[in-house]
């Protein structure tokens, strides 16, 4: 868990994950941080997508575009399909949604600052006391969540962007119910 910003970032429980969503002061919050918890995307890859990445004329597209020049390494474009939560928050949030970029910076211009997003999540943390996340944490939750659901890592590889498989499984955490269960079916 991550403490005065060392360390990994916490994965979060359902709980978490329902006050925090609860406690986001707008729609935009929502979509930011959803986009990130549905997609396991980076923050600084929700933060720079365009509008039309996620909404087409007829509304909500079936899947998000994380273009390739705003990923980490810059090495291929995603596409990911939404899951029907994420879909509710784009939907609701439409209306905010500015002329390019889907999540707009100050006065319209350019896009929000993943700084700016981080600094959301941190004031929403502190007034739920949350200790250990960060923005990365949406996106290590997503990944163990679907490890967690049986998906395959090759799977969990390419939605995630992963280049290799060691570098995908430092972001998997192993809990104590899956170690018990592991052991649990040791049936000679």
């Amino acid at each position: 868990m991550k403490v005065d910003g060392h360390g990994q970032a916490k994965v979060l429980t359902l709980y978490e994950i329902a006050k925090l969503f609860e406690a986001f002061e707008g729609d935009r919050d929502r979509a930011l941080f959803g986009i990130c918890l549905y997609t396991g995307c980076r923050i600084s890859e929700a933060c720079s997508m365009l509008t039309t990445d996620a909404y087409d004329a007829a509304g909500v597209r079936m899947k998000i575009t994380l273009r390739k020049a705003n990923t980490r390494r810059k090495q291929e474009t995603r596409q990911i399909p939404v899951n029907s939560v994420l879909k509710g928050y784009l939907e609701t949030y439409r209306s905010g949604v500015g002329k390019q970029y889907l999540f707009p910076g100050r006065h319209g211009r350019e896009h929000i600052n993943p700084k700016s997003a981080d600094e959301i999540l941190r004031e929403t943390c502190d007034r739920l006391g949350l200790v250990g996340v960060s923005t990365h944490s949406f996106r290590r939750t997503a990944l163990t969540q679907m490890s967690s659901a049986g998906v395959p890592l090759r799977v969990i590889q390419e939605i995630s962007g992963h280049r290799s498989w060691q570098a995908l499984q430092r972001y998997l955490e192993v809990s104590e119910l899956q170690l018990e269960g592991a052991i649990a079916s040791l049936n000679f």
